[in-house]
Protein backbone atom coordinates (compact mmCIF):
# COMPACT_ATOMS: atom_id res chain seq x y z
CA UNK A 1 0.00 0.00 0.00
CA UNK A 2 1.00 3.27 -0.78
CA UNK A 3 0.91 6.82 1.40
CA UNK A 4 -0.42 9.89 -0.56
CA UNK A 5 1.65 12.89 -0.22
CA UNK A 6 0.06 16.69 -1.19
CA UNK A 7 2.53 19.33 -1.89
CA UNK A 8 0.42 22.77 -1.60
CA UNK A 9 1.16 25.57 -2.96
CA UNK A 10 0.56 27.90 -0.01
CA UNK A 11 3.51 25.73 1.71
CA UNK A 12 6.85 26.54 0.35
CA UNK A 13 8.44 28.28 -2.24
CA UNK A 14 9.94 26.97 -5.43
CA UNK A 15 13.28 27.48 -5.83
CA UNK A 16 15.63 27.52 -8.90
CA UNK A 17 19.09 24.94 -8.62
CA UNK A 18 22.82 25.90 -9.90
CA UNK A 19 24.86 23.17 -11.58
CA UNK A 20 25.75 21.49 -8.14
CA UNK A 21 29.73 20.91 -7.81
CA UNK A 22 31.23 17.70 -6.80
CA UNK A 23 34.75 16.64 -5.54
CA UNK A 24 37.16 15.34 -8.00
CA UNK A 25 38.46 12.24 -6.79
CA UNK A 26 41.67 12.11 -5.05
CA UNK A 27 41.47 15.83 -5.47
CA UNK A 28 40.89 19.02 -3.30
CA UNK A 29 39.57 20.77 -6.26
CA UNK A 30 35.48 21.34 -7.75
CA UNK A 31 34.02 19.98 -10.82
CA UNK A 32 30.92 21.16 -11.69
CA UNK A 33 28.35 18.62 -12.58
CA UNK A 34 26.91 19.20 -15.99
CA UNK A 35 23.24 20.70 -16.00
CA UNK A 36 19.99 19.50 -16.41
CA UNK A 37 18.17 19.88 -18.80
CA UNK A 38 14.31 18.70 -18.68
CA UNK A 39 11.95 18.98 -21.42
CA UNK A 40 8.55 17.85 -22.56
CA UNK A 41 8.39 14.53 -24.28
CA UNK A 42 7.72 14.01 -27.51
CA UNK A 43 6.05 11.04 -29.41
CA UNK A 44 9.28 9.99 -30.62
CA UNK A 45 10.53 9.31 -26.80
CA UNK A 46 7.89 6.81 -26.50
CA UNK A 47 10.75 3.94 -26.84
CA UNK A 48 12.66 5.77 -23.80
CA UNK A 49 9.01 6.47 -21.94
CA UNK A 50 8.70 2.57 -21.61
CA UNK A 51 12.19 1.80 -20.71
CA UNK A 52 11.92 4.17 -18.21
CA UNK A 53 8.85 2.46 -16.78
CA UNK A 54 10.00 -0.94 -16.62
CA UNK A 55 12.82 0.58 -14.99
CA UNK A 56 10.94 1.71 -12.37
CA UNK A 57 9.25 -1.25 -11.98
CA UNK A 58 12.25 -2.88 -11.40
CA UNK A 59 13.20 -1.10 -8.67
CA UNK A 60 9.92 -1.14 -6.64
CA UNK A 61 10.03 -5.09 -7.73
CA UNK A 62 7.44 -5.33 -9.56
CA UNK A 63 8.24 -6.35 -13.32
CA UNK A 64 5.81 -8.48 -14.02
CA UNK A 65 3.10 -5.42 -13.49
CA UNK A 66 4.20 -3.84 -16.34
CA UNK A 67 1.89 -4.35 -19.21
CA UNK A 68 2.39 -0.95 -20.99
CA UNK A 69 3.18 -1.33 -24.76
CA UNK A 70 4.78 1.15 -27.10
CA UNK A 71 1.25 2.05 -28.94
CA UNK A 72 -0.57 2.09 -25.51
CA UNK A 73 2.01 4.88 -24.13
CA UNK A 74 1.75 6.71 -28.11
CA UNK A 75 -2.29 6.46 -28.09
CA UNK A 76 -2.79 7.43 -24.11
CA UNK A 77 0.17 10.10 -24.23
CA UNK A 78 0.21 11.43 -27.94
CA UNK A 79 -3.22 10.46 -29.11
CA UNK A 80 -6.05 12.43 -30.06
CA UNK A 81 -7.50 12.41 -26.22
CA UNK A 82 -4.34 12.97 -24.26
CA UNK A 83 -4.79 10.95 -20.42
CA UNK A 84 -1.63 12.11 -19.22
CA UNK A 85 1.69 14.08 -20.06
CA UNK A 86 5.08 13.26 -19.38
CA UNK A 87 8.93 15.00 -18.94
CA UNK A 88 12.42 13.49 -19.18
CA UNK A 89 15.16 14.79 -18.00
CA UNK A 90 19.06 14.84 -19.33
CA UNK A 91 22.49 15.02 -18.44
CA UNK A 92 25.13 15.76 -21.17
CA UNK A 93 22.38 14.61 -23.10
CA UNK A 94 21.99 11.27 -21.57
CA UNK A 95 18.28 10.72 -20.56
CA UNK A 96 18.23 10.49 -16.73
CA UNK A 97 15.40 10.97 -15.22
CA UNK A 98 11.60 10.48 -16.15
CA UNK A 99 7.96 11.80 -15.10
CA UNK A 100 4.48 11.28 -15.92
CA UNK A 101 1.81 13.00 -14.46
CA UNK A 102 -1.92 14.17 -15.41
CA UNK A 103 -4.24 16.82 -13.96
CA UNK A 104 -7.32 15.94 -11.22
CA UNK A 105 -9.61 18.58 -10.07
CA UNK A 106 -10.64 19.43 -6.49
CA UNK A 107 -14.35 20.51 -6.16
CA UNK A 108 -13.43 21.56 -2.53
CA UNK A 109 -11.30 24.47 -3.96
CA UNK A 110 -12.85 24.60 -7.92
CA UNK A 111 -9.45 24.33 -8.70
CA UNK A 112 -7.12 21.84 -10.53
CA UNK A 113 -4.25 19.58 -9.10
CA UNK A 114 -1.49 18.11 -10.66
CA UNK A 115 -1.05 14.50 -9.77
CA UNK A 116 2.59 12.81 -10.04
CA UNK A 117 1.90 9.46 -11.17
CA UNK A 118 5.66 8.35 -11.60
CA UNK A 119 9.02 10.12 -10.89
CA UNK A 120 12.39 8.02 -11.73
CA UNK A 121 16.04 8.43 -12.02
CA UNK A 122 18.48 6.42 -12.51
CA UNK A 123 20.62 4.80 -10.22
CA UNK A 124 23.85 6.57 -11.52
CA UNK A 125 22.36 10.09 -11.44
CA UNK A 126 20.39 9.37 -7.85
CA UNK A 127 21.46 11.55 -4.62
CA UNK A 128 22.99 14.72 -6.65
CA UNK A 129 19.52 16.73 -7.01
CA UNK A 130 17.87 15.79 -10.50
CA UNK A 131 15.16 13.95 -8.53
CA UNK A 132 14.44 17.54 -6.69
CA UNK A 133 15.36 19.57 -9.77
CA UNK A 134 12.19 17.92 -11.60
CA UNK A 135 10.25 17.73 -9.01
CA UNK A 136 10.52 21.94 -9.42
CA UNK A 137 10.04 22.15 -12.68
CA UNK A 138 6.53 20.17 -12.44
CA UNK A 139 5.71 22.97 -9.57
CA UNK A 140 6.23 25.56 -12.17
CA UNK A 141 4.35 23.40 -14.14
CA UNK A 142 1.15 23.39 -11.95
CA UNK A 143 1.74 26.95 -10.72
CA UNK A 144 1.37 27.86 -14.83
CA UNK A 145 -2.03 25.99 -15.31
CA UNK A 146 -3.04 27.37 -11.87
CA UNK A 147 -3.26 24.51 -9.73
CA UNK A 148 -4.33 24.22 -6.23
CA UNK A 149 -1.74 21.34 -5.00
CA UNK A 150 0.19 18.50 -6.10
CA UNK A 151 -0.16 15.08 -5.21
CA UNK A 152 1.66 11.89 -5.51
CA UNK A 153 2.04 8.13 -3.71
CA UNK A 154 5.00 6.64 -2.05
CA UNK A 155 5.26 3.22 -1.41
CA UNK A 156 5.53 2.81 3.08
CA UNK A 157 8.39 1.28 2.72
CA UNK A 158 10.12 3.57 0.99
CA UNK A 159 11.43 5.55 4.11
CA UNK A 160 14.29 7.27 1.61
CA UNK A 161 11.77 8.55 -0.84
CA UNK A 162 9.12 9.94 2.50
CA UNK A 163 12.06 11.48 4.44
CA UNK A 164 12.90 13.02 1.12
CA UNK A 165 9.48 14.36 0.21
CA UNK A 166 8.93 15.72 4.02
CA UNK A 167 12.10 18.38 3.01
CA UNK A 168 9.92 19.36 0.09
CA UNK A 169 7.30 20.41 2.60
CA UNK A 170 4.91 17.51 1.43
CA UNK A 171 2.69 16.30 3.67
CA UNK A 172 1.25 12.86 4.15
CA UNK A 173 -2.45 11.95 3.96
CA UNK A 174 -2.55 10.00 7.02
CA UNK A 175 -6.32 10.14 7.35
CA UNK A 176 -6.76 8.68 3.31
CA UNK A 177 -6.76 5.31 2.22
CA UNK A 178 -6.29 4.95 -1.61
CA UNK A 179 -8.98 2.41 -2.75
CA UNK A 180 -8.78 0.70 -6.65
CA UNK A 181 -11.06 -1.24 -9.09
CA UNK A 182 -8.98 -3.51 -11.37
CA UNK A 183 -10.02 -3.90 -14.70
CA UNK A 184 -11.63 -7.34 -13.98
CA UNK A 185 -13.44 -5.85 -10.99
CA UNK A 186 -14.24 -2.61 -13.06
CA UNK A 187 -15.73 -4.41 -15.68
CA UNK A 188 -17.85 -6.17 -13.43
CA UNK A 189 -19.35 -2.98 -11.56
CA UNK A 190 -19.99 -1.68 -15.20
CA UNK A 191 -21.88 -4.87 -15.81
CA UNK A 192 -23.94 -4.48 -13.03
CA UNK A 193 -25.12 -1.02 -13.20
CA UNK A 194 -26.27 -1.51 -16.70
CA UNK A 195 -28.20 -4.57 -14.91
CA UNK A 196 -29.55 -2.53 -12.28
CA UNK A 197 -30.48 0.09 -15.08
CA UNK A 198 -32.58 -2.23 -17.04
CA UNK A 199 -34.29 -3.52 -13.99
CA UNK A 200 -35.41 -0.13 -12.65
CA UNK A 201 -36.89 0.80 -16.19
Amino acid sequence: MASLLVFKKTVCRVIQFAPMLLPRKGRATMIARAPIRIEQATEGDVPLILRFIRELAQYEKLPDSVSATEERLRVSLFGSRRYAEAVLGYEDDAPVAFAAYFFNYSTFVGLPGLYLEDICVRPASRGVGIGRQLLVFLAQKAIERGCERMEWSVLNCNESAIRFYRKLCAEPMNDWRTFRLSKVNLEKLATESADYRMKTH
